[in-house]
Parts: structure tokens; C-alpha cells; sequence
């Protein structure tokens, strides 16, 4: 691997297992599949033709008896041949539904040319709304369909609903997401080009992947070609009821809570007032994932699990077949309060119950101090700062490509150029939910760097529990619509969202704050050039030497939302 950094070479490696595990199969999938038992449901393959006569691929999984049964529709540009997949919908339409998954333009089976989510929406192609009238028409169906889905199938139920096909009555995301430059193909301005190089696998023609690639890379900044995958920009087109879900542990979780606000308070009349959104402490993933106390490192207590089959089917007996069952009476939001685990009595680890989102909470300041401090008192001192490397080609490394919460985030605090900002012992719970804020003062020797931040829960045993994190590119420091270099050696305010959380601090622990600004592969390096950014790791990077600034005139610090 001459000329390759080292941190791809290693994400490389690890990359490989996985990939042949999760897409190993993408293309060969009918003449692979095992025999599964699907009870007494009934599997069809149909090639569904869009409005331009490209045909996708779906499967169609109909329940015993002579029908028609209202339909719930996914769509996703991962294989869904797997026997779990498949046993899943077999399982859903046996209690009266047709089950139709649908694999996205160009991948796995499907025809076209392989464009990601662009063809979904709003656009020239609007496939999601083809295919739901598809579905209406057919012999077996009510004519009524529901969507279902988590991650990809959530932000596709989103461009869905944008679309408003006549036909869709209700929707049911896990895990979404609704804007792809803002949630997906970047986090906070840093680019993933090896991360979505791996798509290549779900693709009928992996090129039509790289091609799209270098079509992103040629939009640097949130322009018209980004807000045609921007979901924000329609809620008032949104008209649907929509149950969603979110995960403490995602970076995703922002999609999730901003696509319930968005729809509760912006969206048509068939949506304003009918959204409801629970958050539990899970990591990002499918329903089977909400149905245990057991995430990360961390165990919960058992109330921490979530029946979500169940309810999943409830929704759809309600909006589907007009099943009065009091799922739309149930309070329109639902949160865990996370508190510590394994310590008797422990406030948090809870649900409650809210009217709405966010709910009423004081901003709190956590100021950066010297030595490594993290207070609630403004720092006094009229000089003084933190200074830490940014090297692409020998980043800090946050292994593997899912976010690491709930995990002991030691490993990335002690390496030599991760900075940690710790509160004494608490001598009281204190609570923060609702949404974190970063504002820190940074000056650099390079034009463009990274600035990232983590929140942990710091147990008495040493644990540093990673609960929230995020990035953001400098370039991007005054908005995604431009980009602004950095003046090396002058202080710029680098302000951002740091994320959602419902966290207990327990008595005895403390609160901690990272900040880094490499975390390979998770985050991908910066190159600190300031010159444009590429697909392939460019010929020349630069090593940054940034300075964090913790006094009086440039205070940095955490606004907290405090309970």
C-alpha cells in the first residue's frame, strides 16, 4: 500500500471482514440464497417500472387468504436477501399485511443509474411515489400503504413524504435522517470519501458510485445541488402521521428529533399535531436494536427495552385498518433519562413523558480552564490555552465507522494529541437533556483544520462513558453555504451542535469534554491545506498545530441544557 496514509490502510483492513459479511452477496443474491422458512407467507419478486421505465427491484411478501390487506413499503439500497430480513417481513405480513421492500435506483437488482437517494423525492425522478401508487393498484392491496424503516429507509421515508403520493397514509422511521450533506455524506463539513467508497458493494455498476462521488466532491458547499437532498426544506409538503424514533447513542439522532419538530410544527395538515417521537439509549440501528437493555459496554435496567414489534403492528392496525387501539392517544413524546448503570439507586434510567420538543430546560456554560478543567465559573485569567496536533497522515484513531457511545472512551483520551476538560466530583445529580452547543476560540498554523468534541459521564472507577460527539470543519465555521479559511496564528470562534442527550450525572462521577481534532477512520482527516478537498488522499497535507484558547476574552466552553 505505498502512498496510502496509514490510517486508511488500517480502516482498509478492518473494512474487508465487514464488507464481505454485509455485501459479499449484493450481487449474486438470487442464485445464492438459502431455503427459509417463511411460515404460510408468500414471497414474489416483482421488477416495478418507474415514470421513466427504469424497473426496480422488490420483494413482495403476501400473508395467507384471498386479501386485499392494506401494504407497508420499505425502501433501501442494502441487500435484502438475507434470511433475517426476509423471515422479519414474513413475520409483519403475517398479521394481515402485505410487505413490500424495495431496493433504491441502480443497487442490488434494481435498474438505473445508481444515484443514492437523488431519485427518491421531489425531483424529475420520484420513485418512492411511483412505487407507492404501484402498490395501490395491485389486486391484494387495500389501497391504503404505510412506510417502515430505520437509517437509510428512515431518510427515504422522509423524500417519501416530501413527494405526498395519494396513497400513503402513515409512516413509522427509526433512525432517520434529512438532510444528506448535513447527516450523511458529510458530519460538520468533513468529507468520507473512504467511507463511501464502500457503497461500491451495493451497486449493479460500481462505477456509477465513484462517479457520484466525484460529483459531490465537485460541490464543496451546501448549494442548489445539495438542497435536492435537503428534507428540511419541505416540511409544510409533509401531510402524513408519522411515529418516530431516535437513539441517545447516534450520531444520527439529530434527523430523528429534527424530522419530529419539523413535522409537528411545520407540516401539512395531516401532520402538524399527529408525530409522535420516543428516545431510548440505544445505538444507531433496526428495531431489534431498541429491544434490549444491553448497549455498548453499558447494561440498563430492563425497562430500558422497548416493544417495539409490537407497537410497530398496533400503529399500523390504527392507520391502516382503522383499529381503534389508543396508539394515537399516547403521549406525542417519550425519553429515556439515562442515569448511571450498576450503582444502587442511581437517579435517571427512566421514561417520561413530555407535550412536546425540547422540553423547557436553562442553558448552562461549561467553561474550558487550565490543567484541564471544566467549570461553571467564567475563567479569570487574561492569558491562557491548550494546545494540541492535527497530522493527517498519523491521526488519533476512533477505530471502526459507527460511533463508539456507550463505550469507555479512554483509549482516544490518553493519545498524545486528545485534550480532556474534566468537572471535580459532583457533590449533586445533575441533568442535561436537550440539545449540547460548543463555542470554542481556536487559532491554527495551517488554513483549515477540524475541531471535534466529545461528551463523556466519568464513573468514580475512572470510566469516561462517551455519550455525544460531533465535528466541525473550520472552513465551514460561518455556514455550509461558504468557505472561509483560517488566518494562521488569529483566534476564530468555532461554534456548533454537539448533540442530544438525556443523561443523569450521578453523584461522584464527573462530566468530561474532549476535544481533538483527528479521529481516524471515524472521522476522516483533514488535510489542512485549505485547498479544495478530493475523493483520493491528496499529494500534499499539512501538519496543524492548534491552539485552544480558555480565557477571558475567548472563552470556550459547553452550553449544557440543564433540567
Amino acid at each position: 500500500m505505498i502512498g496510502v496514509p496509514v490510517w486508511i490502510a488500517k480502516s482498509w483492513l478492518s473494512l474487508a471482514f465487514a464488507h464481505a459479511m454485509v455485501f459479499g452477496l449484493a450481487h449474486f443474491a438470487v442464485a445464492a440464497e438459502p431455503a427459509v422458512d417463511l411460515g404460510g407467507v408468500t414471497e414474489t419478486h416483482a421488477m416495478v417500472p418507474m415514470r421513466d421505465g427504469v424497473r426496480l427491484s422488490m420483494f413482495v411478501y403476501t400473508p395467507p387468504g384471498a386479501g386485499p390487506w392494506p401494504v407497508i413499503f420499505e425502501q433501501r439500497y442494502a441487500d435484502i436477501r438475507g434470511a433475517g430480513t426476509r423471515q422479519a417481513a414474513a413475520r409483519l405480513a403475517a398479521r394481515g399485511y402485505v410487505v413490500a421492500m424495495e431496493n433504491f435506483r441502480g443497487a442490488q437488482q434494481s435498474e438505473g443509474t445508481w444515484v443514492g437517494y437523488r431519485a427518491l423525492g421531489w425531483g424529475e425522478k420520484r420513485d418512492g411515489y411511483d412505487s407507492v401508487e404501484w402498490l395501490a393498484r395491485q389486486a391484494w392491496s387495500t389501497g391504503k400503504v404505510g412506510t417502515l424503516g430505520s437509517s437509510q429507509a428512515g431518510f427515504a421515508q422522509n423524500f417519501l413524504a416530501v413527494a405526498r403520493p395519494p396513497h400513503l397514509v402513515c409512516q413509522y422511521m427509526i433512525d432517520t435522517g434529512l438532510s444528506l450533506f448535513h447527516e450523511g455524506y458529510r458530519i460538520g463539513g468533513a468529507t468520507r470519501p473512504e467511507r463511501f467508497k464502500t457503497m461500491d458493494a451495493v451497486c449493479r455498476d460500481p462505477a456509477d458510485n465513484r462517479r457520484l462521488l466525484e460529483e459531490w466532491f465537485a460541490h464543496a458547499t451546501y448549494d442548489d445541488y445539495w438542497a435536492e437532498e435537503d428534507c428540511t426544506r419541505h416540511f409544510e409538503k409533509m401531510d402524513v402521521p408519522c411515529f418516530t424514533v431516535g437513539s441517545w447513542f447516534d450520531f444520527m439522532c439529530v434527523g430523528s428529533v429534527e424530522s419530529y419538530i419539523g413535522r409537528q410544527h411545520k407540516g401539512g395538515p395531516g401532520s402538524r399535531g399527529k408525530q409522535w417521537l420516543l428516545i431510548g439509549p440505544w445505538l444507531h440501528g433496526g428495531a431489534a436494536s431498541k429491544q434490549s437493555e444491553r448497549v455498548g459496554e453499558l447494561v440498563f435496567p430492563e425497562n430500558a427495552q422497548f416493544a417495539i414489534d409490537d407497537h410497530i403492528v398496533r400503529w399500523f392496525d390504527h392507520y391502516l385498518k382503522g383499529v381503534d387501539n389508543g396508539v394515537d392517544r399516547e403521549p406525542p413524546v417519550r425519553y429515556y433519562a439515562m442515569g448511571a448503570v450498576g450503582e444502587e439507586r442511581a437517579p435517571g434510567n427512566e421514561w417520561r413523558t413530555a407535550p412536546d420538543w425540547p422540553i423547557s430546560t436553562r442553558a448552562t456554560d461549561y467553561y474550558l480552564s487550565e490543567k484541564g478543567g471544566l467549570a461553571t465559573a467564567a475563567p479569570t485569567l487574561a492569558s491562557s490555552s491548550t494546545t494540541l496536533v492535527a497530522d493527517p497522515l498519523h491521526p488519533a484513531e476512533i477505530p471502526g465507522r459507527a460511533f463508539p457511545g456507550a463505550r469507555d472512551a479512554r483509549a482516544f483520551e490518553q493519545q498524545a494529541e486528545v485534550r480532556t476538560f474534566t468537572t471535580e466530583p459532583l457533590t449533586a445529580p445533575v441533568e442535561w437533556t436537550g440539545k449540547v452547543k460548543a463555542e470554542l476560540f481556536v487559532a491554527s498554523t495551517a488554513k483549515d483544520t477540524d475541531v471535534i468534541v466529545r461528551v463523556s459521564d466519568v464513573y468514580p472507577d475512572g470510566r469516561s462513558i462517551l455519550i455525544v460527539d460531533a465535528v466541525r470543519r473550520a472552513r465551514y465555521r460561518e455556514g455550509f453555504d461558504r468557505e472561509v479559511p483560517m488566518e494562521p496564528g488569529r483566534v476564530a470562534r468555532v461554534a456548533f451542535d454537539v448533540g442530544w442527550l438525556s443523561q443523569v450525572f450521578n453523584r461522584g462521577h464527573r462530566i468530561r469534554v474532549t476535544v481533538a481534532s483527528t479521529g481516524a477512520p471515524f472521522y476522516e482527516p483533514n488535510p489542512n491545506t485549505g485547498e479544495p478537498l478530493t475523493v483520493e488522499p491528496p499529494a500534499r497535507t499539512v501538519v496543524a498545530r492548534n491552539t485552544v484558547y480558555h480565557e477571558m476574552d475567548h472563552a470556550s466552553r459547553i452550553i449544557a441544557p440543564v433540567r
